[in-house]
């Protein structure tokens, strides 16, 4: 298997609504945020399938070692073999990928997040700085571009938390800001034994308008003269802002089960901002 077969294999395999966006796009950028894409799942997947601590940080601190080997002209993983010859041609820098590791690394070090500032910090780097380079893959031309995809990147990765609460409360993990659970009066262990209270509810509306203003602050950040190339990015907000209004819809019932599109909704949305130009 080649370099190129092996990452879109992963990238395909992945389930991920990011794989509908990718469809859209021409050749050399589909194999440049495939690539990218199957780097960002090789990282991840190596805390959602954490058994051993020490075993994770040690994977992780592979990683960070094949990037920095990687950039100095010696990959040795089939994903760095096929990321590599884009990276330059696409601003794809070493800074990025060791970033997108440091954030993989707090999900290791760290299960609560005391504030909104601690847990963006976070977000940050496992969603804005993957934005970034999104972007720059998709054709970017104005520097504002980039605080729109740190901004995207907040809001997708907040929906993903929101999704996901109570899987990643039975993993350990509690995303939600420790003084906001404080402020609505919801317990870890009222996650933890899927206790549909009114103030869960209220903590869950409070984080959907949270994300909700972040969707609406990229899209009034991103530059007219980029909409056009950043198509790819918007089919992400759509399907993702669609998914947030399922949450709600479902009145924020995540703690028993997983809420998704189906692949055939992800594609539809994914369709109509590309021919149509909208969300």
């Amino acid at each position: 298997m080649t370099p190129a077969q092996y990452v879109q294999q992963r990238a395909a395999s992945s389930g991920s609504s990011f794989y509908y966006a990718f469809l859209f796009l021409p050749a050399p950028k589909r194999a440049a945020i495939t690539a990218f894409y199957a780097f960002c799942r090789e990282v991840d997947d190596v805390v959602d399938e954490m058994l051993e601590p020490d075993v994770a940080h040690a994977k992780l601190e592979w990683w960070h070692s094949e990037v920095v080997h990687a950039f100095a002209g010696q990959p040795s993983h089939p994903v760095m073999q096929a990321l590599l010859p884009l990276a330059a041609e696409y601003g794809i820098e070493k800074r990025h990928l060791l970033a997108i590791i440091k954030g993989c690394r707090m999900d290791l070090e760290q299960t609560r997040y005391l504030d909104y500032p601690a847990l963006r910090t976070y977000c940050h780097l496992v969603a804005g700085v993957v934005g970034e380079v999104a972007a720059r893959i998709f054709g970017q031309t104005e520097a504002q571009t980039t605080l729109y995809a740190h901004t995207l990147g907040q809001a997708l990765q907040l929906t993903n938390i929101l999704r996901d609460v109570g899987e990643d409360a039975r993993r350990g993990r509690i995303y939600l800001p420790v003084n906001e659970l404080q402020q609505f009066g919801v317990t870890a262990n009222d996650i933890l034994t899927r206790n549909y209270s009114p103030r869960f509810t209220e903590l869950m509306q409070f984080q959907a308008q949270r994300a909700h203003h972040l969707y609406d602050e990229a899209l009034t950040q991103l530059p007219a003269a980029d909409r056009l190339a950043q198509k790819p990015g918007l089919m992400m907000a759509s399907i993702y802002r669609t998914l947030l209004r399922e949450i709600e819809g479902e009145k924020y019932r995540v703690l028993h089960q997983r809420i998704s599109l189906t692949p055939l909704r992800k594609m539809w949305l994914a369709w109509k901002v590309q021919a149509l130009g909208r969300l």
